[in-house]
């Protein structure tokens, strides 16, 4: 009986974690088309001043490393929930 009443406890987990992570997909893919864009932009910021903007350049980092993470929790490579479950990865 003691297992039983486990089971319901991980399945509401697994169902927990399953709307996460449809979230954070749609995060990924939202934050893969800003991705996009911003390095349009950069590009041609390049083309006009022959050299990328830092502040850009430093959202840029922090915007991969956050599709890293969310893949990473995407993928079950770990628990630990990106942004807005954590901070926002730093672009230094």
């Amino acid at each position: 009986m003691n297992g039983d009443s486990e089971t319901p406890v991980k399945e509401s987990n697994v169902w927990a974690r399953g709307f996460i992570m449809l979230l954070m997909a749609l995060a990924c893919h939202v934050s893969g088309t800003v991705l996009f864009v911003l390095s349009l932009v950069q590009f041609v910021i390049m083309l006009l001043n022959d050299t990328p903007n830092k502040r850009l350049v430093s959202f840029g980092r922090s915007l991969a490393r956050y599709i890293h993470q969310t893949a990473d929790f995407l993928v079950f490579a770990t628990e630990e929930k990106p942004f807005p479950f954590s901070d926002w990865p730093s672009g230094e």
